[in-house]
């Protein structure tokens, strides 16, 4: 069964709710920017993403307030100043993040209320976040209201000017993913931590063209095993295994002992069989698991 709502016909705050539980989990950053006196904002954004590396462009949204449809500060002051630092959030100042987001007067420094340091910058007024693993700073491009009601976003189109990398984040001179420790943030009061335990590679089909899902023999796909993560890393292959590794797997140790044990062509044998390829494909040998499940079909 599917619930299907019509987002008209309900309240703006539910609306929010769904929306910002189902697509999850965002990235995180502070926003830091300065108004024409000088005053000193920074506050956090999860409607926020790069969205080109050439030129370099990020964008965010200060969205309007669902209670009172007010802009935020962040808003007001690229209006002001069209100038903002992108600092990105990760684990070590996620509490800080969440203390900036207070609703404090305009004007206020959150700086200084979530003990972070200002750090100037190179080409913007703004200061960044000496806490950040990386900062960029950037000239704002373009603003564009989306409307006028309560909930409204406002993108802030950004160019990036500078990147500020701390060093402690880098591998041979490269950042690294699994020393960023970055967050993002889910529906409610709940975020995800992307430590090195949540963190899994998928081969990326950028530079290949995979044999795709409808390549596969019909009893792989039909498998009642297999899952479609499963059947998606096969597709990714660039060509079906060779006679070679189909002649290497039927000599392998684990699949002789089940053929003696349960038989030559059962279908609990396929079963089995199908279990243990899905285990080698999941520990990284996509061949080799191919392999195993086009045996299986001679069976």
């Amino acid at each position: 069964m599917t619930k299907t709502i019509d987002p008209t016909c309900i309240s703006q705050q539910d609306l929010h709710g769904i929306l910002l539980t189902a697509v999850a989990p965002r990235p995180i950053c502070f926003a830091s920017t300065i108004d024409a006196a000088g005053n000193v904002n920074l506050s956090p954004f999860s409607y926020f993403n790069v969205f080109s590396s050439n030129p370099p462009v990020l964008i965010f949204s200060p969205a309007r307030s669902g209670r009172d449809n007010t802009h935020k500060h962040s808003y007001l002051n690229v209006k002001e100043v069209p100038e903002v630092v992108i600092n990105i959030v990760n684990h070590t100042i996620v509490e800080q993040m969440s203390l900036a987001s207070t609703a404090y007067e305009r004007g206020v420094n959150e700086f200084e209320k979530a003990g972070l340091t200002q750090i100037p910058s190179e080409t913007v007024r703004p200061p960044r976040v000496g806490e950040a693993p990386v900062s960029f700073e950037c000239k704002v491009q373009q603003t564009i209201e989306l409307a006028e009601e309560p909930g409204a976003g406002n993108l802030v189109i950004a160019k990036v000017e500078r990147i500020h990398i701390s060093e402690k984040y880098l591998t041979d001179g490269q950042l690294d993913t699994k020393k960023l420790n970055l967050v993002g943030r889910m529906g409610g009061s709940w975020y995800v931590r992307a430590s090195e335990s949540a963190l899994f590679e998928i081969p990326k089909p950028i530079r290949t063209k995979g044999i795709g899902v409808d390549a596969l023999p019909k009893g792989i796909r039909e498998s009642e095993v297999l899952t479609g993560n499963n059947l998606g890393r096969l597709g990714n292959l660039e060509a079906l295994p060779s006679q070679d590794d189909l002649n290497s797997i039927q000599k392998d140790d684990e699949v002789q002992m089940m053929i003696k044990k349960l038989g030559g062509a059962s279908e609990k044998l396929k079963s089995q069989l199908h279990w243990l390829a899905q285990r080698i494909l999941e520990d990284g040998e996509t061949t080799k698991a191919m392999a195993l499940l086009m045996y299986t079909e001679t069976l």
